[in-house]
């Protein structure tokens, strides 16, 4: 693809959520920190909500990453299961083979191996990504949970990450038990302008690029209006950008470069939006015929869309 016209080690703005690229000039880092604060001091309960795209699955896994060695950890990343299944995920995270024996038995032996992992000198915390997703009764299931104790303090802490759904869901009467015993919470904010621009120059700096910013200032505003500062978008938009720039044998990203890519991306901020898959057709062959050495036909191609899509 583009690496070696940029030169990059690695795909830059992937949606995938890698710790590397984790972002720590903004409210991600706000966030870290106060799970980190609300998790060392005991606190057993803790929400984190964020809108679809801010980062909350890469905060989660960052989060799981920074505390291995001080806790034993459970990682649910798809709640939308019934009260057993929950136990069941809980019990296989922590080691508890307990498939074949009745619900309460099985509470009995996550129990018995929560007493064993504080009896380590160790604590335990069970992770709950896309938690707005969780049936009624699986979040009464977590609630007691959170039950488990000695007379000093949890044997299981529990974090829930959710979209602002989840604070409905947690509204629900059936629940406000669940509610009263959140201690922390934090919600994650899109990027500002500014960090907009520095959350590039951070995602191209890891992996590999070295140079003067890779994105003009009116691309970035530009960028910033279509994103909303939302984290997925700008990754989707930017990687499509460097290709574009790519199709047409440039090493910087312009605003019309950002421009096309919005106009092929859904989810951006509402605008008059050019509806063409000729442009984003030509490119992509024109990106493939450089790569195998043929530039003179491929910039003709491009210069042809081009021409259409004007």
């Amino acid at each position: 693809m583009y690496l070696e016209n940029f030169n990059l080690q690695e795909m830059p703005f992937s949606i995938t959520p890698d710790t590397q690229f984790f972002f720590n000039q903004s409210c991600h880092q706000e966030g870290l920190n106060v799970l980190l604060i609300s998790l060392r001091s005991g606190e057993g309960f803790i929400k984190i909500t964020g809108e679809v795209g801010t980062g909350k699955t890469l905060l989660c896994r960052k989060l799981l990453n920074e505390i291995e060695d001080e806790f034993v950890t459970a990682y649910i990343p798809n709640p939308f299961m019934s009260s057993r299944a929950l136990y069941l995920g809980v019990a296989e995270e922590l080691g508890v083979q307990g498939k074949n024996v009745a619900e309460h038995q099985l509470v009995k032996l996550i129990t018995k191996r929560l007493i064993e992992i504080r009896a380590q000198g160790k604590k335990a915390v069970l992770c709950i990504d896309e938690a707005q997703a969780m049936p009624l009764g699986t979040l009464e299931a977590v609630r007691l949970l959170t039950n488990l104790e000695t007379e000093k303090s949890k044997l299981l802490q529990v974090v829930i990450f959710g979209q602002p759904e989840l604070d409905e869901r947690l509204s629900h009467p059936s629940v406000r038990q669940l509610k009263q015993r959140i201690s922390f919470s934090y919600s994650l904010t899109p990027l500002d302008k500014r960090n907009v621009k520095n959350y590039i120059h951070h995602r191209m700096s890891v992996a590999g690029y070295r140079g003067k910013p890779i994105i003009s200032s009116s691309g970035v505003r530009e960028l910033y209006r279509a994103s909303r500062g939302v984290p997925r978008l700008i990754n989707i938009i930017c990687n499509k950008a460097l290709l574009s720039a790519y199709g047409q044998g440039k090493h910087e990203i312009r605003k019309k470069h950002i421009t096309r890519a919005i106009n092929d991306t859904e989810s951006t901020a509402p605008r008059r939006r050019i509806v063409s898959n000729v442009w984003w057709f030509g490119l992509v062959t024109g990106a493939g015929i450089i790569a195998i050495g043929y530039n003179f036909y491929a910039s003709q191609l491009i210069n042809i869309v081009q021409r259409f899509v004007q």
